[in-house]
């Protein structure tokens, strides 16, 4: 069954938060958990299980998160501010998906209005594992069979079609796509069985789900074994970005 988080429901969850490169934040949990809000004790969820984990982070202006890597793959949604990732110019909107084990970065905030951005990903990572730490850069060559795997889309213009390819999709399934809907329009979801889950989350307006009223900044993770994504736009032109992970 789908999971669902509205921007209304999650804004109790915004909270400070910095990394272990000192780089700070707002941090606002969507799905799932993260080191923000674990119980001390509490045991990683395995990793290599299917784990919705969803957040949106607001970086502080003028701030550099450091060249880092995760255990996971990952999509990244920027929707405020602006900045670079890496070499990329990154505003809204931009889609970033790195594989697991892939170092990518630095995520430099623009010094007026620093860059926000949501992170995706359907397994549980404990944290960013940073390239400035000798020990990280070890590990990262231990990984067998590891490949980097990276690919940017945006900042993307205007909507002028319903739907728009951004990424892929690849071989394996990963893909992002963008949906542009007329008042009251219906929006069917591409199978989910071809990857392995997907986010949707709406930029602009407000969608109609399972009796749950998605406006902009809301989410929804998608099972590969759940029916296609069904939602319909009410009174109000809208917009959202489907995010599909690749196969394992």
């Amino acid at each position: 069954m789908a999971l669902v988080a509205t921007a209304d429901a999650v804004r109790v969850n915004r909270r400070r938060g910095s990394a272990a490169d000192g780089v700070t934040f707002w941090h606002t949990l969507y799905l799932g958990t993260s080191r923000y809000n674990m119980a001390p004790g509490t045991p990683d969820p395995d990793a290599g299980a299917l784990f919705p984990m969803a957040f949106l982070v607001e970086q502080d202006p003028g701030t550099t998160a450091n060249a880092h890597y995760h255990q996971q793959d990952q999509f990244q949604l920027v929707v405020g501010g602006y900045g670079t990732l890496g070499l990329h110019e990154v505003q809204p909107v931009t889609v970033h998906f790195t594989g697991a084990h892939t170092a990518y970065g630095p995520i430099r905030a623009s010094k007026d209005e620093g860059v926000w951005y949501f992170t995706l990903r359907n397994g549980f990572d404990p944290g960013a594992r940073f390239m400035t730490m000798p020990e990280n850069r070890a590990a990262l060559r231990t990984i067998p069979g590891r490949k980097h795997r990276e690919a940017v889309a945006g900042p993307i213009g205007a909507a002028t079609t319903p739907v728009e390819t951004l990424l892929g999709p690849a071989v394996d399934g990963m893909a992002a796509w963008r949906y542009r809907l007329a008042p009251n329009q219906p929006v069917t979801g591409p199978d989910p069985a071809t990857g392995r889950g997907q986010y949707w989350v709406v930029i602009k307006g407000c969608l109609k789900h399972s009796g749950s009223a998605l406006s902009e900044m809301s989410c929804v993770f998608v099972y590969p074994d759940d029916p296609a994504f069904q939602a319909t736009a009410d009174d109000r032109d809208t917009e959202v970005i489907a995010m599909q992970f690749p196969l394992h």
